[in-house]
């Protein structure tokens, strides 16, 4: 991990940087001068030569760097990367309870929660950052973009490491809502088991042979038509495992544009969104004591087909 920024933040993002490495072979650098390496390493976009000018490049002390100076093995260098124009995600972000230590909110769909590709401005964190003036706040856990639901953050960076630990020993309660579609031959409720693994430069997860790694249970809540309504509660937390599950059971969630197969989106069409959501989480306060139970409001609008309820499965 880097030490902490000596540039401050830029409309609620954080400084990006870059390590230079260490000395080649006989301890000769690479690069004669911090301007060669920063050229070699960074992208066009990040117009190193102007920006060297500006002092926009600074050291671990805060210091500017020229881009003269002789090449720093086992340095930071620290930056605000030139941003991108973004599609506005048009949906509000609802605070639903918010602490000394925490905020809890209810995300919409198409809203990232972390800056990541694409997707910078546009996101839960930098957006609550900026309008609660919070801009220590960190996620305890990450929601899907298109997955909408109750997420939580924290708001100072000393109790991260308390909540995240919550979070990562599965101390935390979770139920998730999906539109799928329905299949009278199978039995509910259903485990759906198996081995998760993501490649890296791949879209999809895959279900691949071996000791399982994934386990969803799978209840039906309401049947209209076609579809049903599904409560899902995962007992792991593989990459996108709810919606790859669904989907190898037949079961594709309304509005998936990666499952069963990847389908081209146009990021500024927001009128279908993935029919999932997390609906319900709950958890005990590790600094308080306090059980905390938050529920999503989002509503899963119905697909297009005969509307004809039907008894729910025994």
């Amino acid at each position: 991990m880097p030490p902490r920024s000596p540039l401050p933040q830029r409309d609620g993002l954080d400084a990006a940087w870059v390590r230079t490495p260490g000395t080649g072979p006989g301890g000769v650098p690479a690069w004669a001068t911090m301007r060669e390496f920063l050229l070699d390493r960074l992208p066009a976009s990040a117009e190193v030569e102007s920006r060297l000018d500006a002092g926009e490049f600074v050291d671990q002390g805060g210091a500017p760097l020229t881009g003269d100076e002789p090449f720093r093995p086992h340095s930071f260098v620290w930056f605000h990367r030139p941003l991108a124009p973004e599609v506005p995600v048009p949906f509000p972000v609802p605070v639903l309870d918010q602490t000394r230590n925490l905020v809890v909110v209810d995300k919409p769909h198409f809203l990232a929660t972390t800056p990541r590709g694409m997707h910078v401005r546009e996101t839960a964190l930098v957006k609550l950052r900026l309008a609660l003036n919070l801009p220590e706040l960190a996620p305890a856990h990450r929601l899907d973009r298109l997955t909408a639901g109750v997420l939580v953050f924290t708001t100072r960076r000393e109790v991260r490491g308390a909540y995240a630990g919550v979070f990562q020993s599965r101390e935390v309660a979770k139920t998730y809502e999906a539109l799928a579609r329905f299949d009278p031959a199978l039995v509910f409720p259903r485990r759906l088991v198996g081995r998760i693994e993501k490649r890296r430069g791949s879209l999809q997860a895959e279900l691949v042979p071996g000791e399982p790694n994934a386990e969803t249970w799978v209840e039906v809540l309401e049947v209209r038509g076609r579809h049903a309504r599904y409560r899902l509660t995962p007992v792991t937390g593989r990459t996108h495992q709810l919606r790859l599950q669904m989907a190898d059971a037949g079961l594709p969630i309304v509005g998936d544009p990666l499952y069963p197969v990847v389908v081209d989106a146009d990021p500024a069409d927001f009128s279908e969104p993935l029919r999932l959501v997390a609906r319900r989480l709950a958890f005990t306060d590790p600094l308080d004591g306090v059980e905390r139970d938050y529920v999503s409001a989002r509503e899963l609008g119905w697909p297009a087909s005969p509307i004809a309820s039907g008894p729910l499965p025994s």
